[in-house]
């Protein structure tokens, strides 16, 4: 490891930067260094330019990976090498836009059906049933499952903030077959190395193997099931605010994506064009009730008999 690389890695953790942030750092300044085969304390302005133009113009990244190596480039220079005259100046590209990819119930039930290994299904069973990411899945611990008040504790999840999700009563029942199948002490998902958890690496490989295997024809991800767990409260008519709290997120217009890809709320809006024919029926039932008062009114009344 280089002395920059060890400099950079010292100054995140006084950051306290999730460890997921500062593996992508690294890994984006590496791959600048390896660009220009020199160290990136050797390069100026112009190169760092030149270099943030081929990842537009070649490599074509979306406006969400640009945004993050951008960031890693001004931590290095602003934060390690104190150079804070390097990255200033250029501009950075708009986010995409784009609405998550959304399972149906069905396909959520056909998913988890796919799943063979009760170990693989408990994994991302919890995180559908709590709407977790993959990050605070597989850093559960045995003791945040807390059967007696059927919640599960998320420790210290994106923006280092704790939270209690609901534990419901299926996947209590899966996680019991688990445990007494594996015994797990610790992380509730270990992986092979001792006192390690399971990679996220390892359970995105899961999670597209079963998507697979269960005929879907979606672009499955581990945090489909996450977009698909609000999208279905939704649904099911939970308020917004209480899934912004299950979800943990900071802005409650985050959360109001899901209000794009809710069925029951895009078929509850009344199309335009249905409004104007209800609006033409009724003024042709005013028309019609009008003209039958006149008639009634303009009747000529009868003669009475002359006694």
């Amino acid at each position: 490891m280089t002395p920059l690389r060890q400099r950079m890695i010292e100054d995140m953790e006084l950051k306290k930067m999730p460890e997921n942030t500062q593996r992508a750092y690294i890994r984006n300044v590496a791959a600048l260094a390896q660009f220009f085969g020199k160290s990136p304390d050797l390069l100026n302005r112009e190169q760092i330019r030149e270099y943030l133009l081929y990842l537009v113009r070649e490599k074509k990244y979306a406006g969400s990976t640009y945004r993050q190596i951008l960031s890693s480039i001004r931590f290095l220079y602003r934060k390690t090498l104190g150079k804070d005259w390097v990255v200033p100046g250029i501009q950075q590209t708009r986010v995409e836009k784009k609405l998550p990819v959304v399972m149906s119930m069905d396909e959520v039930n056909r998913f988890f059906e796919a799943l063979k290994s009760v170990k693989y299904r408990a994994i991302l069973m919890t995180a559908y049933a709590g709407g977790l990411r993959v990050s605070e899945v597989v850093k559960l611990r045995v003791g945040d499952i807390d059967s007696d008040r059927m919640m599960i504790r998320i420790n210290q999840g994106k923006g280092r903030k704790d939270r209690y999700v609901p534990l419901a009563k299926r996947l209590l029942v899966v996680l019991r077959e688990y445990w007494k199948a594996a015994r797990p002490e610790g992380y509730l998902f270990p992986g092979r190395k001792p006192g390690r958890h399971l990679s996220e690496t390892t359970v995105y490989g899961i999670c597209k193997r079963a998507a697979k295997d269960a005929g879907l024809k979606k672009n499955i991800y581990t945090h489909t099931l996450r977009h698909s767990f609000a999208t279905h409260h939704l649904e099911n008519g939970t308020n917004l605010r209480i899934i912004q709290m299950l979800l943990g997120h900071k802005n409650l217009n985050t959360t109001a994506i899901y209000t794009h890809v809710s069925n029951e709320q895009i078929k509850s809006a009344t199309s335009p064009l249905d409004l104007l024919e209800d609006r033409k029926k009724k003024a042709a039932k005013r028309k019609k009730g009008t003209t039958s008062n006149n008639r009634k009114k303009t009747k000529t009344p009868r003669r009475k008999k002359a006694s």
